[in-house]
């Protein structure tokens, strides 16, 4: 006779539409798709996605996008972020960060004027070699899967561009450099850090991360998984934002009402407005987002559209919201 105890079922979720952007302060340790879905079982969420992913080893904002919001999630991963980094100086090591075994030391030995030297020289438009621990994919395969396997693949150098790098610290003692970094989209920051470290001479390797901004959003105004868990359904609603905060840098259009019916099913609106790449478009209320477009010769030509039934519910979340 087996005695083994048989565990209870776990309740089945029942999923609901849910349409918004939250901020998420994402943890230490927790991969981007695992608070994905942490926060997306909260929500009981259909629809959920993140814009652009955090290493485990890297905290701070993490904008996810439920439902409607998804279309727009592109425009996030696109766009310029900003990062608060730790660089351990004299340490060399795999993966370039402090998971990694160390391969070398060398003594630390520099001055203030040559870490400003180093940071002015990785300012701009900059070439960056992927490293092997990256999500890149080479042949359907993620780097950090041939990495985790011993085998190194051949990578192509990247542009990206480094807006500014301000030096929050130099703890000489502990050879700790404090950064803050504002780059283009896809800029690697433990390979930037490596990459300082060989300038100065003593090597280096990413102590600590923690995303501050994606593009206009603000890690000061994102919650965490533990206060979200606290909070009732209402009140994690309540925290949802438009999906149209994550165009908050571009241009507005804004529609009459019958003009703003035939955009939504995707007719070209003629304009008097100059060419633009893109736009975010409104109708009469401007609070009524109804979707993206861009502006060529005077016409407006709809890139991604809401549909009515998610311009109504999200009408329906702001004034439920307090």
């Amino acid at each position: 006779m087996n005695d083994t105890p048989v565990s209870a079922p776990r309740p089945r979720i029942v999923r609901r539409p849910v349409h918004g952007v939250l901020l998420l302060d994402k943890p230490l340790g927790l991969s981007s798709n695992d608070a994905l879905q942490k926060a997306k079982r909260l929500f009981r969420a259909e629809k959920a996605g993140h814009t652009g992913t955090l290493d485990p080893l890297a905290s701070g904002l993490l904008p996810l996008c439920f439902g409607a919001a998804t279309k727009f999630s592109q425009a996030s991963l696109e766009a310029d972020k900003a990062y608060a980094a730790t660089l351990r100086l004299g340490q060399t090591r795999v993966g370039g960060d402090m998971e990694g075994e160390i391969v070398r030391e060398r003594p630390v030995a520099v001055t203030m004027a040559a870490i400003e030297a180093a940071c002015a020289r990785f300012t701009g438009l900059i070439s960056q070699l992927p490293p092997m621990h990256s999500a890149l994919k080479k042949d359907g395969k993620a780097l950090y899967e041939y990495a985790r396997a011993g085998i190194e693949v051949e990578r192509e150098p990247r542009q990206v561009r480094i807006h500014a790098i301000d030096i929050l610290g130099w703890d000489a003692a502990a050879c700790t450099l404090q950064l803050a970094v504002r780059c283009s989209k896809g800029t690697y920051i433990r390979t930037l850090a490596e990459d300082i470290g060989e300038v100065l001479g003593c090597g280096a390797h990413l102590a600590g991360l923690r995303r501050t901004h994606s593009g206009g959003l603000d890690v000061a105004h994102a919650v965490t998984l533990d206060r979200l868990a606290e909070l009732d359904e209402a009140g994690r609603d309540a925290l949802l934002r438009g999906p149209d905060c994550m165009l908050a840098d571009w241009p507005a259009v804004c529609l009459p009402m019958d003009e703003a019916g035939r955009f939504l099913t995707g007719m070209r609106r003629k304009v008097q407005t100059p060419d633009m790449p893109a736009v975010r478009v409104y109708g009469p209320n401007p609070s009524t987002f109804l979707g993206s477009a861009h502006v060529t010769a005077g016409e407006l030509i709809p890139d991604r559209l809401l549909s009515p039934i998610e311009v109504q519910a999200l009408l329906v979340n702001q004034k439920e919201t307090p």
